[in-house]
């Protein structure tokens, strides 16, 4: 571990390249504080490095987005319809499903495949059907161990992978694949994996400050970070200043987010607006645009391939 003279946290080893790795601790930077063209300078007053606790750590962190945490979003910018956060499978290059169940994240090679391209049976030279411990991409076995799998996500951080360092810092909360829960831990990298592009990191950094998991509880934080998300096409974070707005009483900000989410295919965005049309808080035009924009995202990730797969198997459900 070594601290970064740009945003003063300890970091590993991975979080630098290994030119700023060998710099003296007044010139090293992490791959973060690069990517965001942050300078190094003086560490505040009174910092004791050898004393840093979780809540400095926490603090640190948050200061660097906090800045800007008064300002005032204007609505333009916020209900903007972002452009579809997932991208294309890229073995089928149909568009991949919102469920996480849909698809599953190659830490061989970093690539997001779909449950239709992983169930898929593969053959050999003779036409035989195979058993496939493969991934489907790369052609590299899968990990038979938890620390094999966690070496290569870790080599995927060094690298700067963001969807890497989303997967790690889950991991991290809910203290899998052999690893203990630290939310600390879990929150440095969602900062990271959100300053990279990840919009799922920043409704993870919500949820953490909306629940009070390894923080404490404060709303405000919560839906700073849920618009960063909501902004970065997340939308579960969409849905999310959705329920926030609807809770305080402004139903038709929470309806406008509610759409949104379900252009993005969060079906319980869906389900929402048919509950405030059947309590008079959205029209039935609006229910039907809904219905519409769902059948709309349903058409652009269908396949025979993952139908297939989710017949097979609930964990490829996709929809």
């Amino acid at each position: 571990m070594k601290i970064c003279a740009a945003c003063h946290t300890d970091l590993p080893k991975e979080s630098y390249s290994k030119k700023q790795w060998k710099l003296d601790k007044y010139q090293r930077r992490c791959k973060v504080c690069i990517t965001k063209n942050r300078e190094a300078q003086e560490p505040p007053p009174q910092q004791n490095n050898n004393d840093t606790n979780t809540n400095d750590v926490i603090s640190k962190l948050d200061n660097l987005y906090l800045e800007d945490g008064e300002k005032k979003t204007s609505d333009e910018e916020l209900f903007k319809q972002p452009p579809p956060y997932q991208e294309d499978c890229p073995i089928c290059f149909i568009r991949l499903p919102l469920l996480h169940s849909g698809s599953k994240y190659k830490i061989c090679c970093g690539k997001v495949i779909c449950s239709g391209c992983c169930y898929a049976p593969v053959y050999d030279n003779q036409g035989n059907k195979v058993d496939n411990k493969k991934c489907p991409f790369c052609r590299i076995p899968t990990p038979a161990t938890h620390k094999e799998a966690n070496e290569r996500i870790k080599k995927r951080i060094e690298a700067g992978d963001p969807i890497a360092m989303q997967s790690m810092g889950c991991v991290y909360r809910d203290g899998g694949f052999g690893l203990p829960q630290d939310y600390t831990k879990a929150l440095e990298l969602f900062h990271r994996a959100g300053e990279l592009g990840h919009a799922e990191a920043y409704n993870n950094i919500g949820y953490l400050y909306d629940n009070g998991r390894g923080v404490e509880v404060d709303k405000k934080k919560a839906n700073y970070y849920f618009e960063l998300g909501a902004m970065r096409g997340d939308t579960a974070a969409r849905y999310n200043l959705g329920r926030v707005e609807y809770k305080t009483g402004n139903k038709e900000r929470a309806l406008r987010h509610f759409m949104i989410a379900v252009r993005g295919g969060w079906s319980k965005s869906l389900d929402t607006i048919k509950k405030m049309y059947m309590n008079g808080y959205a029209t039935k035009d609006v229910y039907t645009k809904a219905l519409q924009s769902y059948q709309a995202y349903l058409g652009e990730i269908r396949s025979p391939q993952r139908d297939k797969a989710a017949a097979a198997n609930e964990r490829y459900r996709y929809y």
